[in-house]
């Protein structure tokens, strides 16, 4: 039918309807400017920032901990922060050096982070491989659950718990 039409009837329709996509993208902008995303979802929200800093926290555990370095391991946390029963600054320090050598390692993987009113909430499930063997085998799989708070000196744990992995899916 757009054949039989006379070319002058599709092109002034063509302008009304793109003057229509004028009009609503204009609408759009003016209802966005009038009520910005923040006033339309007071939810928690993290910037790109936060999580990247806050990744760079869950990686910088598993390093601390496996070379045996107490004064970095506890710098993960706040001053009053918990891993488990183990609370507080000197704590943290004394559980690092009172573990024993070992071939384990802490291999976490992508943390699940959640934004709340107070920080942030944690979950990562984390491999223990052991490194002795060859290749190198996973011999056990746990999850830690933290609680994360943006101090001064950057993102840290307040508490951190680990357990058995719920990897039933649910």
């Amino acid at each position: 039918m757009s054949s039989l039409m006379h070319p002058d009837s599709r092109s002034s329709r063509g302008a009304s309807l793109r003057g229509c996509v004028r009009y609503a993208v204009m609408v759009a902008m003016v209802v966005g400017l009038a009520c910005p995303l923040g006033a339309q979802n007071s939810a928690p929200s993290l910037t790109g920032d936060d999580y990247a800093d806050i990744l760079q926290l869950y990686f910088r555990y598993p390093v601390a901990l496996d070379s045996g370095d107490a004064e970095g391991y506890a710098n993960l946390f706040t001053d009053d922060g918990s891993f488990g029963d183990r609370v507080g600054r000197q704590a943290l320090l004394e559980f690092v050096l009172g573990r024993a050598a070992s071939t384990v390692r802490h291999a976490p993987l992508t943390p699940v982070i959640t934004a709340t009113a107070d920080g942030a909430t944690g979950m990562v499930l984390n491999l223990f491989v052991d490194v002795a063997q060859s290749p190198a085998v996973i011999t056990r799989v746990s999850q830690y659950t933290d609680t994360l708070v943006k101090t001064p000196a950057g993102w840290r744990f307040k508490t951190r718990v680990n357990g058995s992995a719920d990897l039933s899916g649910r």
